[in-house]
């Protein structure tokens, strides 16, 4: 963004830090949703600036850690075939599967290609009539319209040899599931804004009142989540729990009205999997009946396959917030982003690669031990 440094403001950021300070009288947990946000926190030491009584616990908005295991195999097995081209962001070529990943199957002789967007699988398709292009569809609601898009167009060009894997998921199912569990300690939560930008905030009011928590849609600077948890804490203080547009720059109360639109043409909501979590209600996307013909997983006929996460990987903790990813024992020791267990560790949103990439020397068993001396 043009102002981006006025958002990164240290003497703005006290003031912030200054007013939470005086206004939190107890202990409150607040949930950020996004793994952007989490990334930025854990960057900025956001948590550590924040006072003690105050808990930011990170939630299961990474895109690429909950994509479930069997889908992670389903596009290993697409994409291991000779007529296929399997095209995907760079961030899920290091997903580990049941065994392998898809840079392994690329080392095998797989035609794996990088995209920056998935109407360059469509452009491949275009140029490669002879061979089937998929594209591998994951996120939020942020990525789901490019992708919606995209399938569109591949219908409307008349482009048979395309076709997209989805696992698209949605934030509110999501919220709804970390607040029926019974072990949730969540009283606030930091929405993510550039779902907000795409789907609005309507979805939300209901989850705030039924829970009776306090939901701020916020940003991704410093000063983004600072003023979040401002309002958030300020909202538990006073006994409120409603939803609250701290991002109305980026974010208008009805979302993108031709992005839902395309969303609603293109895609059905359906149950999904989480990676780690399990099976949530009505909390995805799949290709409506109008596209089936584009859906991936039907034309290579994968529907069947069915997996089990590593006992090993608690990254299915760490993303309903339950665990901090360094109070896993096999976190910075057997799983590193070279030799990963879990998405969690890999993605460029993922809790885990957020704590080893900026808090990794003091997190180590033995820096664990020692404080735990203290």
């Amino acid at each position: 963004m043009k102002y981006i440094d006025e958002f990164q403001d240290p003497e703005l950021a006290r003031r912030l830090l200054d007013e939470i300070h005086a206004t939190v009288t107890r202990p409150w947990a607040l949930m950020e949703v996004c793994g952007g946000q989490t990334h930025s926190i854990i960057r900025h030491g956001i948590d550590q600036l924040l006072p003690d009584r105050v808990e930011l616990i990170h939630g299961p908005g990474c895109p690429v850690c909950v994509t479930p295991l069997e889908v992670i195999d389903k596009a290993l097995e697409i994409a291991s075939r000779p007529e296929v081209i399997f095209c995907s962001f760079g961030d899920m070529l290091r997903v580990p599967g049941t065994g392998r990943d898809l840079f392994q199957v690329r080392g095998e002789g797989g035609d794996v290609r990088v995209v920056y967007s998935p109407l360059d699988a469509l452009r491949i398709a275009q140029q490669n009539p002879g061979r089937q292009v998929v594209f591998f569809g994951i996120g939020f609601e942020t990525t789901a319209p490019p992708n919606a898009m995209t399938v569109y167009q591949a219908r409307r060009l008349g482009v048979p040899n395309f076709s997209m894997l989805v696992s698209h998921v949605r934030v509110p199912p999501a919220i709804e599931a970390i607040m029926r569990s019974p072990q949730c300690r969540v009283q606030g939560f930091l929405a993510a804004g550039h779902v907000c930008s795409v789907m609005g905030i309507e979805e939300y009011p209901e989850l705030a009142e039924r829970h009776r928590v306090p939901i701020v849609v916020t940003g991704f600077e410093p000063l983004d989540i600072l003023e979040g948890v401002r309002r958030t804490v300020a909202q538990l203080e006073r006994g409120e729990h409603t939803v609250d547009n701290a991002y109305a720059r980026a974010v208008r109360p009805e979302g993108n009205p031709a992005a839902k639109a395309m969303l609603e043409d293109v895609f059905e909501v359906t149950d999904r999997s989480w990676r780690g979590i399990g099976v949530i209600p009505d909390s995805g996307w799949r290709l409506s009946a109008k596209y089936l013909d584009y859906d991936a997983e039907h034309r290579f006929s994968v529907e069947g396959i069915r997996t089990e996460e590593p006992a090993a990987c608690r990254s299915g903790e760490v993303l309903q917030g339950l665990l901090k990813p360094h109070e896993c024992e096999a976190f910075g020791t057997v799983c590193t982003p070279r030799t990963p267990l879990g998405a969690t560790m890999v993605s460029s949103e993922g809790a885990c690669a957020a704590y080893y990439l900026y808090r990794r020397l003091d997190t180590t068993p033995a820096a664990r031990e020692a404080t735990s001396v203290v």
